[in-house]
């Protein structure tokens, strides 16, 4: 039987979701988890096979995680069906250098490869092309997303766009990895895209470590968490 542990903290839409899960997976086991110690722990612990944050505070999870995982990112993935993407950076303190981002979007290829997907990269920016020179933030974003998109060229054969703010183009042409310029932004995007205008995530896909472990809102909703709980357990058979 496949063990699953997952946080319950103030959203007990959580608790609903393990239920419903429950009487369409009997095979597999969830166990919930009440503190940020006992969810680091099972993470560790090789006799559960998959962890799920659900709604307990992310901060003291992910510094912890980071000091056994210092490499560790995250990268949220929505799929309604029709669209499909992996987007990173999504932690407010996350994917902050050039350098960053290229490991990030390198764990998505190689997490996409792993799952027999094409990887199709967008980059972005925050500004339009012309829009450099009207503002130095802005500027040097659109200088960072050049110097992104020239590393994965010369460092792959994956296809890659610099879209630079038009993150609608990227998702209309169906690219499935979306670089923003930022963390901060990222979470914007997911925020806007996940819990104000319902587009389905299944949760943040986690690399850089050993285990299966989906990070997840403390705002999701019963259907998201039900989501990630089927993405774990699909990543445990991969």
């Amino acid at each position: 039987m496949k063990r699953i542990a997952i946080g319950v903290g103030k959203n007990e839409n959580i608790i609903q979701a393990c239920h419903i899960f429950k009487e369409k997976h009997p095979k597999t086991d969830v166990i919930l988890i009440y503190s940020d110690e006992d969810l680091i722990k099972a993470v560790l612990d090789k006799k559960i096979d998959a962890v799920i944050r659900g709604s307990l505070p992310a901060s003291n999870i992910i510094s912890k995680l980071k000091e056994q995982y210092p490499t560790l990112s995250r990268a949220t993935y929505v799929n309604n069906g029709e669209t499909e993407f992996l987007l990173t950076p999504v932690g407010i303190d996350e994917g902050n250098s050039v350098e960053d981002r290229f490991r990030m979007t390198m764990n998505c290829v190689d997490f996409l490869k792993q799952v027999d997907k094409t990887p199709k990269i967008a980059i972005l920016a925050e500004g339009r092309k012309d829009d450099f020179g009207r503002d130095s933030i802005v500027s040097n974003s659109i200088k960072e997303s050049r110097k992104l998109t020239k590393l994965i060229e010369e460092n792959t054969d994956e296809d890659v766009t610099n879209y630079h703010i038009l993150i609608e183009k990227a998702i209309q042409d169906k690219c499935n990895i979306i670089i923003a310029p930022n963390g901060r932004v990222g979470n914007i995007i997911f925020r806007t895209m996940v819990l104000l205008n319902s587009w389905p995530s299944y949760g943040a896909v986690t690399f850089g470590m050993d285990r299966v472990y989906i990070d997840t809102s403390r705002d999701q909703s019963i259907e998201g968490y039900i989501r990630s709980l089927i993405l774990a357990e699909e990543l445990i058979e991969q």
